[in-house]
Parts: structure tokens; C-alpha cells; sequence
């Protein structure tokens, strides 16, 4: 566009060279540093600026050009100066409708989803929350959205355009979305209660002959904790255990290792050997149980799972 405009200043300029050596071969005019023709009969500063002026603004329209020169153009000063009068009006008159087209069709666009009610949806139709947690709601719409619980009619929470905002819900099975003059109605999924899995990952209580002490020393079991909202589960346990982590898992689970932490030598161990006789079982084994217990904080739901260590003697 730039270098359109500069062409057609070009132009212009050649035209206007052209115009003056044409009146100056028409007066029969010498070139020279004089005076050429009477002040009176040359084509006024203002007018020529006028003209220029109207020009650079008809080229930036895109408007095709085409300047003829008049034998008689002298005797047309008075006529010229009307005529651009009313073609700069025409001009401004121009100008001032594109301008208002442009606002118009910008108006236009903002308002049609409003004017049309149909509105994208602020969410995907898989959006989903959950039950008795804390969900976020991401609101990229260029709107603002309220969230309804739809059996009490109360707004749970308002999100701007353009935002997040995390929100509690309870027993709600769905919520009701409301932006501009629609609503959408998105499920509440059931907080399922978390799982415990307690896996034993050593062969050492297999054999005929079970040693305490190898049994401390080692993990043997894992225990894995699986739930959606992790952050708001209490874990505890219980047992002759010793226990380490929780350390994340590449799928997300907190796990856990364990150990039997049962007596620290071997007169502990037949001190407790004398007072729990009746945990043998008749392989002649010792077992203890552990437990693992999952809880919870928000729909107060509780899962607990044991297992069981069986050994035979402190240590070889």
C-alpha cells in the first residue's frame, strides 16, 4: 500500500511538471528564473495543495486516476477551485461511510452469536465434575459463565472470560452453565471410593525357613493407593511394619514399601515368640497381619486392606 501511494505521488508530480512547461509553450514563455506568466492568471497555492491533497486521498481509496490538461485550463481557475471544493467534500462524505462501514460490520460481528443466540459453548460436550471434590472450571470463552446447581437454583460459582476458577460440589449429579441467554447442563460423575492393592514382591516367604531378620531388612510388599483426587485421601496403617514413601508412579498412584519391623534381636523376638504362640499357624509359621487403610476427607468414604508376614525363626 505504501508504495502504492508513492507511485501515485509520482504520477501526480510528473502531471504537474507536464501542466507547467504545457502553459509555458502556450504563453510562448522564455525558461528562465523570471516571472513567467502575471500572478493573476497562475493556479493558486492553496488550489494546488487542494488538489494534491485530493489525489493522495482518492489513491490510498484505491481510485483510478486520469488528468487531462485543457487548452484552456487558465481561463478555469475560478472553476477549478469549485470543483475541487466539491470533490474534497465528496471525499470527506467518502471517508465518513467507510469509517462507519467499518464500525458497523465490527459491531455486527461482535454481536451476532449475542443477537442470534447461539453462543459456542464454553465447554467441550466431554466436560464432566465430580462428586464431593474440588473441580476448576476453565472458562476460554470471551464471556462470562455462571455455574447453577440446578435443584436448589443457586449459583455454585461465576466465572469470568478468560479465567479459571475451582469450585467444591457435593451429592450434585449435574450443574446447569449459564451464558448469555443459553445454558448447558454438565454431568456430575460419582466419587468412587479409592483402592488399596498390596502386591508381595519377595520369594523369601515361600521357603520352609523364614527369617525375621531377612524379612526386616528388605521391602516385601507395595502397597498402591488409586484414586481420582489423591491430594484429599488420608492414608494410615497399622502392624509390625516399617514403612517408606509415599513415592508417585509413572500412572499416578502413591506407593508404598514395606517391611516387617518385628524385634530388633533375638531375644526380643523370643520374648514375643513366648507371648503370641497362638499366631502359629499348622505349618508351624508365625504370621502377623498389617494393615492399609484409605480415607476419604471429603465424601468420607473408607477402603482398608491387610495382608499377612509369615516367618519361622529370628535369623539363621
Amino acid at each position: 500500500m505504501v508504495r502504492r501511494s508513492r507511485d501515485a505521488k509520482f504520477v501526480i508530480y510528473q502531471v504537474l511538471y507536464i501542466f507547467v512547461i504545457t502553459v509555458l509553450a502556450l504563453k510562448g514563455a522564455e525558461i528562465n528564473l523570471g516571472e513567467v506568466v502575471n500572478k493573476d492568471n497562475v493556479v493558486d497555492k492553496s488550489i494546488r495543495d487542494s488538489l494534491i491533497h485530493v489525489v493522495d486521498s482518492l489513491a490510498n481509496l484505491g481510485l483510478k486516476l486520469n488528468i487531462e490538461i485543457e487548452p484552456n485550463v487558465l481561463d478555469e481557475n475560478k472553476n477549478l477551485k469549485k470543483e475541487l471544493s466539491n470533490l474534497n467534500m465528496e471525499v470527506a462524505s467518502l471517508t465518513t461511510k467507510l469509517n462507519k462501514n467499518q464500525i458497523i460490520n465490527k459491531i455486527n460481528e461482535t454481536t451476532k452469536g449475542i443477537k442470534t443466540g447461539k453462543l459456542p459453548p464454553p465447554f467441550s460436550t466431554k466436560q464432566s465434575f465430580l462428586q464431593y471434590a474440588v473441580n476448576q472450571a476453565e472458562n476460554k470463552a470471551a464471556y462470562p459463565i455462571e455455574i447453577v446447581d440446578p435443584l436448589t437454583n443457586k449459583t455454585i460459582i461465576n466465572v469470568p472470560s478468560n479465567s479459571n476458577r475451582k469450585f467444591e460440589l457435593k451429592d450434585q449429579k449435574k450443574v446447569v452453565v449459564h451464558y448469555g441467554n443459553q445454558k448447558d447442563e454438565i454431568k456430575v460423575r460419582k466419587n468412587l471410593p479409592p483402592e488399596i492393592i498390596i502386591e508381595k514382591v519377595t520369594t523369601k516367604m515361600d521357603k520352609s525357613e523364614i527369617y525375621v531378620k531377612d524379612l526386616q531388612r528388605i521391602t516385601c510388599f507395595t502397597v498402591k493407593i488409586i484414586d481420582e483426587r489423591l491430594e484429599q485421601i488420608d492414608v494410615k496403617y497399622s502392624g509390625p511394619i516399617s514403612v517408606s514413601g509415599p513415592a508417585k508412579s509413572i500412572k499416578g498412584e502413591m506407593v508404598y514399601n514395606v517391611s516387617l519391623k518385628l524385634a530388633a534381636n533375638e531375644d526380643r523376638f523370643n520374648n514375643w515368640a513366648d507371648k503370641n504362640d497362638y499366631l502359629m499357624d499348622s505349618d508351624d509359621r508365625y504370621k502377623v497381619n498389617f494393615f492399609f487403610t484409605a480415607i476419604d476427607k471429603r465424601s468420607k468414604q473408607k477402603v482398608e486392606v491387610g495382608e499377612i508376614f509369615y516367618f519361622t525363626e529370628f535369623s539363621k
